[in-house]
């Protein structure tokens, strides 16, 4: 009995070892497992965490190189700015007389020339009459000159501006035409000048500019006021201006009754057979027939082979 009970004890203490063994081996079983879940678990971790960095890294990249993209645009809309900014300021001085030397030597021989050229010139406008001259100019692609007054371009700014946007070469014709007014002195030429030159800078709206050519309400020399006016001459040229006249007319400042026969019939008087031709024409509220007229002198211009000019291509 007694070898019964040892037996037995030793059975149960075999089954129980066995059973803590099979619990050891099952938690050693679950460990291993837990440990593998938690590696797999670090490892999926770790793959999104750098899948995320790759991602973020690579979109780091594009939006560096968007940026850079962006900039190289800017900096070609840029230099493209300045190329259009730094065009409009070479056009806008193009259009600013500029007196020089050779400038003054050209307006010395102004009526002598190798070839044909002829310079339309409007004594005191601007007027009603000066919008069909300049859409006539501008149909046939003819430059001119307007010797405006300064009275007139403050009655008329606009039409200033017009004429000098559309490339036209605005001169000087003293500010009021009252010849009591304007031969006072010497002093007094020089003061009609800059008056109306005042005039013409804020109409067009450019500071600087400074036509440097006036035009002597009557003419240069002779007349009453001979003496003034040889003084006059001499006081402008030490400030800069220079003055023309001209060798040619329409005769529009000679009678009321004009009509378009009497001015080409003079301008062909006039004219003669000369190289280099001025035309003295008149765009004030009277000279209507002068604007209707201006087609046909121009046609006639054209077939005496006259090249158009005005200028900008002498004061220079």
């Amino acid at each position: 009995m007694k070898k019964m009970k040892k037996s037995e004890n030793i059975y149960q203490l075999t089954k129980i070892t066995g059973w803590r063994t099979l619990a050891l081996n099952k938690r050693i079983k679950i460990q291993k497992i837990l440990i593998i879940i938690f590696l797999l678990i670090i490892v999926i971790t770790l793959m999104f965490i750098m899948q995320n960095i790759l991602q973020i890294w690579q979109r780091n990249q594009e939006y560096k190189k968007y940026e850079a993209q962006l900039l190289l645009l800017q900096e070609q809309e840029n230099k493209e700015q300045a190329q259009i900014e730094a065009e409009k300021e070479r056009m806008r001085q193009e259009k600013i007389p500029k007196l020089t030397e050779v400038g003054k030597e050209n307006m010395k021989h102004i009526y002598r020339s190798d070839t044909k050229r002829v310079f339309l010139t409007f004594d005191d406008g601007p007027s009603s009459v000066t919008p069909t001259i300049l859409d006539v100019l501008k149909q046939e692609n003819v430059p001119a000159t307007f010797f405006v007054l300064g009275s007139r371009v403050e009655a008329m700014p606009e039409m200033v501006k017009r004429i000098y946007e559309e490339g036209h070469y605005i001169a000087n014709h003293g500010y009021s035409h009252v010849y009591s007014s304007i031969y006072a002195s010497p002093q007094a030429v020089l003061d009609e000048y800059n008056k109306c030159n005042e005039a013409v800078k804020k109409a067009i709206q450019v500071p600087e500019y400074q036509s440097h050519l006036f035009r002597f309400p009557g003419g240069s020399s002779g007349g009453t006021y001979a003496a003034i006016k040889t003084e006059a001459i001499k006081l402008l040229e030490e400030n800069g201006v220079l003055y023309v006249d001209w060798n040619a007319l329409t005769g529009d400042a000679e009678k009321n009754d004009l009509t378009i026969e009497y001015e080409m019939t003079r301008l062909q008087q006039t004219i003669l057979d000369r190289d280099s031709v001025v035309v003295l024409m008149h765009d004030a509220p009277a000279k209507k027939v002068t604007a209707e007229a201006l087609p046909q002198i121009i046609a006639y211009l054209k077939q005496q082979g006259y090249e158009f000019k005005n200028f900008y291509e002498m004061i220079k």
